[in-house]
């Protein structure tokens, strides 16, 4: 894609948005993100090394096991790195769920089902609405896991350029939704489960028979959501896009985003027909979860809401299956699919697209792979929950201190259910005993894990979303994504410090039967 996005004139730029612009100027004379991995990862190395050399370790206070960190020098770690390289790059989770989804979305979007469902749907949806609707989408997108980055920012971006917005405000907003307002989860699951399990491990510690439920947090995190709406909207629509500059058809990327000229008539008939095939899919889903003595989808050995795992985890082939049967339903009446052939053919084109983050891809997994191995992410978990432990606070100023600590380790450790099985285990006790319940524990530090997710280029979808950004302004480069998106981070932040100071000053319940304090606190 050659054509770029008319520059916002210099006379146009909105007052404050300067300190943008330098970082975005700064952040683009950084390497290619491949090159800012591979010096990650040579100085990840060169750590590793000197930490092991001075016997940097920790107490996991789980088990009480030492865990210690690892040269990644060593004769083990260097095997591992070059026999375990084609093992280690498919095994990095969002690749395969890019891939996966691609295949189905390449085929709706190149048989103009997409452009027509955005077509449709811009009648109704006054461009006004447009950002807080899209937001919206991405607080509800939880559930869907990484899937929703491939389906929803292209989507968002799509949807933006329909109405005559700039579409890198489209992926801004969704960006924000999905990632950056993280802990607001309108809708409990299945991370929910996942995290509060974590925590109610960690409870036990003191309290042997301690039972946390998995909508424990559920009257906060809907609360951030429901006031993140506005916060962002006024983010993207006031701050964001006018930094982008105009957009206009005439902009538009040489890819398939607008369906062929036919009647109105024939676009209905062929929404209709994809319509049918995406309800086939869902009865398909519906029937592996619902079926008496028949649930693929179900794990009977679990209980509540655990259950439905296997559901939540079919989400990316449900949207590959998805995209698949209607797009192809959608071509075949539109005549933009005349057989299996071409369906084939779109699929490998897609393909052809996902190319630039393959190579980034490898890179990136490659680094979270020798950061895992060299165990200093769990040891600086431990530490850092240690030092909080020494601090003597209030309780709110130290619940708004473990959310900065979590943030912060946000970005250099991607993954919450990591970080959290490592700390959670120190600062759930140590805050029980100071009067907090886990509960409100665990909002501090998910409203903390959320900030940064969308500025750190060390996040494993970071590059996913640099990469869909590029389909619309090839030069868009690492310093453009984080001036995009830093608005967003330090509303969020502000709104989530806020919010927890609030919530555990005047002791609200972080969701049903859910406590903000701890009744049997050690005075």
């Amino acid at each position: 894609m050659n054509k770029q996005v008319e520059a916002l004139p210099s006379g146009r730029t909105m007052e404050g948005s300067g300190w943008l612009d330098r970082i975005e100027r700064f952040g683009n004379r950084l390497p290619d993100p491949v090159g800012i991995f591979l010096i990650l990862i040579v100085i990840l190395i060169l750590l590793s090394a000197w930490a092991s050399a001075a016997g940097l370790s920790a107490v996991n206070p789980a088990n009480g096991e030492t865990i210690r960190s690892q040269n990644l020098l060593s004769e083990a770690n260097v095997r591992r790195l070059l026999v375990d390289m084609p093992t280690t790059f498919t095994g990095f989770k969002p690749l395969g769920l890019v891939l996966v989804v691609m295949l189905g979305a390449a085929v709706a979007e190149r048989s103009g089902l997409f452009a027509a469902l955005m077509e449709r749907s811009m009648r109704k949806v006054h461009g006004r609405y447009l950002t807080p609707c899209i937001f919206l989408i991405g607080l509800l997108s939880h559930h869907a896991s990484d899937a929703a980055y491939v389906v929803i920012i292209p989507l968002a971006a799509l949807a933006f350029a329909s109405a005559g917005r700039h579409p890198l405000a489209g992926v801004a907003i969704a960006y924000a939704g999905i990632s950056g307002a993280f802990a607001g989860n309108l809708v409990p699951g299945q991370f929910d489960v996942l995290i509060l399990g974590i925590t109610q491990t960690a409870a036990q510690m003191i309290v042997p028979d301690y039972g946390l439920n998995p909508l424990g947090n559920w009257w906060f995190t809907a609360t951030l959501g429901l006031l993140l709406v506005p916060v962002a909207w006024f983010v993207c629509d006031r701050i964001v896009e006018p930094r982008l500059g105009k957009w206009s058809e005439a902009d538009q990327p040489d890819t398939p985003l607008a369906p062929k000229e036919q009647d109105s008539g024939g676009s209905a008939t062929a929404l209709r027909h994809a319509g049918i095939a995406a309800l086939a899919v869902l009865i398909l889903f519906a029937a592996l979860t619902l079926i008496p003595g028949y649930q693929p989808l179900v794990d009977a050995s679990a209980t509540g809401p655990g259950r439905m795992e296997p559901f939540y985890a079919s989400f990316v082939a449900g949207f590959a299956l998805l995209f698949l049967c209607s797009g192809w339903a959608y071509g075949r009446s539109a005549g933009s699919i005349s057989s299996h052939r071409d369906v084939v053919h779109m699929m490998g084109k897609g393909l052809e697209a996902t190319t630039p983050y393959l190579v980034m891809a490898f890179f990136a997994a490659h680094f979270i792979a020798l950061f895992s191995w060299s165990n200093l992410g769990p040891i600086l978990a431990i530490k850092g929950a240690e030092l909080l432990g020494q601090i003597s606070l209030p309780i709110a100023l130290l619940l708004v201190t473990l959310l900065v600590l979590s943030s912060v380790f946000d970005l250099a450790i991607g993954s919450a259910s990591a970080k959290w099985s490592a700390m959670a285990p120190i600062v759930v006790p140590m805050l029980m005993l100071l009067g907090v319940s886990p509960e409100m524990t665990t909002v501090a530090y998910r409203m903390g894990d959320s900030i940064f997710n969308i500025v750190t280029p060390v996040a494993s979808n970071f590059v996913l979303v640099l990469a869909l950004a590029q389909r619309w302004k090839a030069d868009f480069g690492v310093g453009s994504l984080i001036a995009m998106m830093l608005p967003f981070t330090i509303a969020i932040g502000l709104v989530g410090f806020t919010l927890i100071a609030v919530w555990s000053g005047f002791g609200l319940p972080t969701g049903p039967g859910a406590p903000a304090t701890f009744a049997s606190a050690v005075n």
